[in-house]
């Protein structure tokens, strides 16, 4: 139960980073003239951090990365669609505000996370759509569109 509980609080605080962050890079792509240019400093930069932080967790725990394990398409899939994410952050932030930016994100993956689920997409566990998961997301559709109307 607690392990639960302290997931949970993790996952906040990492949806929290996502909201400072918009704003950040908005700023960063206003100075440099492209939104693009924003998301590729945003990227290199946590490149260049995870690099080390991977180099350092590997050696302390005597872990060899097996780079060539997983499909060349998934390095590239992955890191696509999270430039593609940044990319829309940072579009829509400044136009939308970071709340309004943040709920209708939230609803986004909140509607592929049930079409994920459902699949069981690349081994995880199926998950039935129900009325109720179904319903969350739209609420917090419609909150994100209250969000961004009044």
């Amino acid at each position: 139960m607690i392990w639960s509980l302290l997931w949970a609080a993790f996952g906040v605080v990492a949806g929290s980073f996502l909201a400072i962050q918009a704003p950040i890079n908005a700023a960063l792509s206003k100075g440099l003239g492209l939104p693009v240019a924003a998301a590729a400093s945003s990227f290199f930069a946590g490149a260049v951090a995870l690099a080390f932080v991977s180099m350092a967790v590997s050696q302390a725990q005597g872990v060899t990365i097996g780079w060539r394990v997983p499909p060349w398409w998934m390095f590239v899939a992955g890191g696509c669609l999270g430039a593609a994410f940044v990319t829309a952050i940072i579009i829509l932030t400044p136009r939308l505000g970071a709340a309004a930016t943040m709920g209708f994100v939230v609803a986004g993956q909140l509607f592929a996370g049930i079409i994920v689920d459902r699949i069981g997409f690349l081994g995880l566990a199926v998950r039935e759509i129900s009325v109720g998961r179904v319903a969350g997301a739209m609420l917090l559709l419609a909150g994100a569109v209250l969000i961004r109307i009044y």
